[in-house]
């Protein structure tokens, strides 16, 4: 029997047919990743990789430097010592310092005292400036003598007024260059020059009541 040659054919070249077509789906699976997108951690384009999202929350507050706790703390003990030299004297010292004569201001001060306790309304007008500010009804008035300030005593110094003033004490006022202040401004003692180098001055009560 005579054989046909195109079966004995196919079988020497099946192989050959198999390995070719195998390559192309090899490559293809290995190259693959490679062409898809990157890794999901990489850095979004233009930002630093450390950069921190608008929306974060702030990161907590951390415990103060000990430095910082001391300086706080000296503060405070500075706040305290001034508020004990005030009480010894410090409001002496700075009238000195910024105004001059301390005594002058002290007797004012000491008169103006005894005259509204007392409601001796000629000896309080006797140590004022006129005109003087005052406050009378509410309403801040200049009076031009002394005879004004008797006339509207009872209104101006009320006993508000004459309370705030009791309870005073010299040395803990408030000084400034313009003067001697007596609670949140209800009175004001100043200084006027007598001559042009100041040798002498007059110290007398330029605002009460307002």
């Amino acid at each position: 029997m005579r054989l046909t040659p195109l079966p004995l054919l196919l079988a020497l070249t099946t192989p050959l047919w198999l390995a070719a077509c195998s390559k192309p789906e090899s490559s293809s699976t290995t190259e693959a990743p490679t062409a898809t997108a990157p890794a999901e951690d990489a850095p979004v384009a233009g930002n630093s990789p450390d950069a921190v999202p608008a929306t974060s929350e702030p990161a907590p507050a951390t415990t103060p430097a000990p430095a910082t706790t001391e300086v706080a703390a000296g503060e405070a003990a500075a706040s305290g010592d001034d508020h004990a030299a005030a009480a010894e004297g410090d409001a002496r010292q700075r009238i000195e310092r910024l105004l001059g004569d301390a005594d002058q201001y002290e007797k004012v001060f000491n008169d103006l005292q005894r005259g509204i306790a007392a409601d001796d309304s000629a000896a309080v007008a006797a140590l004022l400036r006129y005109p003087v500010r005052v406050s009378v009804d509410g309403k801040t008035v200049k009076l031009a003598d002394a005879a004004a300030f008797q006339r509207d005593y009872a209104k101006i110094v009320t006993p508000a007024l004459k309370a705030l003033i009791a309870e005073q004490r010299f040395d803990t006022l408030f000084v400034n260059q313009q003067g001697v202040m007596l609670g949140q401004g209800e009175v004001w003692i100043t200084g006027k020059c007598l001559d042009k180098a100041c040798g002498e001055s007059e110290v007398k009560v330029n605002n009460i009541g307002s």
